[in-house]
């Protein structure tokens, strides 16, 4: 892997992390049940696409 495409991964984890969390903290404040089913199923979602990326490593 070329340092170019390192940086792109390690980029896109970054990225990644921050939409779980987002995705997490906004379930938390969330009082529909169906929104905050569908943004947890987002975090999910975020949490294996990060683990793709990470297993390209």
């Amino acid at each position: 892997m070329t340092e170019k495409e390192l940086l792109y991964v390690e980029d896109a984890l970054g990225h990644e992390q921050h939409f779980q969390a987002e995705c997490q903290n906004t379930a938390n404040q969330l009082q529909d049940g169906d929104l905050k089913d569908f943004t947890r199923r987002m975090e999910q979602q975020h949490r294996t696409i990060f683990q793709s990326f990470y297993d390209l490593l």
